[in-house]
């Protein structure tokens, strides 16, 4: 087999959601030896496409030819058995099982109930790839990255040679992403075909070599990586001419808005999720939070806003009189009542950030709710703020009506972040608050984020693209096993000495 044949090739491909048309006659070819980066902006079809060729969805018109011969994939036992495997940006997993269960679940091969069988050839597929998989470890005792970790090797088991990944580095590290990419290097010299979905223009960059550009449903075009750059791509996803850099203002008048002071958490296995942590976050100012996937991030959001139990320490809002509240004898409905306001945008969108079954505009009346005394007959504030985040923030979506689950990843985060940045908090919490949005997208958030700093909101920013961070934050903060390894002036930092802390403990306290 030559290293280029066409391992794929999609043909005229349609699909509709009712009066949206998600993908419009397109053609896509996936070459064997190849990684091939799928761009375009959320709602431009990139992931519908890709659940075609996995069996999730079943397209309307065209055709599917796999190694030159015309398949039809209706289920994802379908596409498998065509060797195609894909790694959604949300986990099919079962919670309650362990990862080596998932693995083989609704697998019919035999064998497939002897777990330590099982188990052993996990662990090989894990040492060959250089994973890190605890096979009886139980999903919901996962961090986000290792949920991840599962959702690959369980496709390598299941033996694809074309594999799709849906943002496959959003939870990972510098280095964990490095490690992923030279597996993607090692599979594609293999003879493998790779799909990736990505909104990180320095990664398509490093890792692909052909890039094909989707725009509201239809094929744009195509190029080569290495004869193009991020801005040409860039401007071909959105049509227009764009500008990639971050605006970052100075602080004016910083003063102290929370203070943290020897914040000590013990997670539910008794194991220590933050120890000692302490630290200022000032009006006016963004404090980024840098860290391995599981070093903490997670607790000390849900410590400030009183989501967290805690073990020790003190967590201090600082009024505008210099009158002190202590976030920490307080509940989350206490802490708004003392005129604290705190908007947090959660690790887990459509966990813990909105309801899934419900609509945009009753997703927004969450966060509005305690604005009357009869709230719910009165849904014109709400629909009003619902209108203006779609509208800024131009969400894809059918209409207001529409359950946030039926939307794209990006769109379901575009909803929860203008939510949040919406209700004019004077500390606003976000945990990977563009995780997932396209480029355009992501710079608008970045911007709302800059004018809450220029209003005089503290913003505690925790992200996992480093560019990012060194570029949007006034300081950084970094956390390695849920100690305090330094806080950096993100300003004279950089990416190799953000990394190694985030490591290695060490640095200015």
């Amino acid at each position: 087999m030559g290293e280029k044949t066409a391992a794929v090739e999609m043909r005229n491909i349609t699909k509709r959601f009712g009066s949206v048309v998600a993908n419009d006659s397109v053609n896509l070819l996936i070459r064997r030896g190849e990684i091939l980066a799928l761009l375009g902006e959320n709602g431009s079809g990139k992931t519908t496409l890709m659940n075609m060729l996995s069996g999730i969805y079943y397209p309307d018109a065209g055709h599917i030819f796999v190694n030159g011969k015309e398949v039809v994939i209706r289920s994802p036992k379908d596409a498998m058995a065509c060797g195609i495997g894909m790694i959604h940006q949300h986990f099919k997993l079962v919670d309650v099982l362990t990862a080596a269960e998932n693995i083989v679940l609704g697998l019919k091969e035999p064998g497939r109930f002897n777990l330590e069988a099982v188990k052993q050839k996990v662990r090989s597929i894990c040492s060959e790839y250089g994973f890190s998989v605890d096979p009886d470890q139980k999903i919901y005792d996962m961090s986000v990255s290792q949920k991840q970790t599962v959702e690959i090797v369980k496709v390598l088991y299941r033996g694809a040679d074309i594999l799709i990944l849906d943002e496959p580095t959003a939870v990972l590290t510098p280095q964990e992403t490095d490690r992923l990419f030279a597996v993607l290097r090692t599979m594609r010299d293999s003879g493998k075909a790779i799909v990736i979905i990505t909104h990180k223009m320095h990664e398509v960059e490093d890792l692909s070599d052909r890039v094909a550009v989707l725009r509201r449903g239809r094929y744009i075009g195509e190029m080569m990586t290495r004869e193009s750059s991020a801005e040409e791509m860039t401007n071909m996803m959105v049509g227009h001419q764009m500008k990639l850099d971050i605006e970052r203002p100075l602080p004016v008048d910083p003063k102290p808005r929370i203070m943290v002071e020897g914040l000590t958490v013990r997670g539910s296995d008794d194991i220590l999720k933050l120890q000692d942590v302490t630290f200022t976050a000032n009006t006016g100012e963004i404090l980024g939070i840098a860290g391995i996937s599981g070093s903490g991030q997670k607790e000390l959001l849900e410590s400030i806003a009183g989501l967290q139990p805690t073990e020790k320490g003190s967590v201090r809002y600082i009024n505008d009189d210099g009158s002190v509240v202590d976030l920490l004898k307080e509940d989350p409905i206490s802490i708004a009542e003392r005129g604290v306001t705190l908007s947090f945008v959660p690790e887990d969108r459509l966990g813990m950030g909105l309801v899934g079954n419900m609509d945009i505009t009753d997703n927004i009346m969450l966060r509005t709710y305690r604005r009357g005394s009869m709230p719910f007959l009165d849904r014109r504030f709400p629909k009003n703020r619902a209108s203006d985040v779609v509208k800024k923030l131009d969400v894809n979506t059918p209409g207001l009506s529409t359950p946030v689950r039926r939307l794209s990843g990006g769109n379901v985060q575009k909803v929860l972040v203008g939510r949040e940045i919406a209700s004019a908090p004077t500390v606003l919490l976000t945990a990977y608050a563009v995780r997932g949005l396209d480029i355009g997208a992501s710079y608008t958030i970045y911007d709302m984020i800059n004018k809450q700093k220029q209003a005089g909101v503290a913003v505690i920013y925790v992200g996992e693209d480093l560019d990012v961070l060194l570029e949007l934050c006034d300081r950084i903060l970094v956390l390695c096993g849920g100690k305090v390894s330094g806080i950096l002036d993100a300003r004279s930092t950089n990416k190799q000495e953000v990394g190694l802390m985030m490591t290695k403990l060490g640095g200015v306290k």
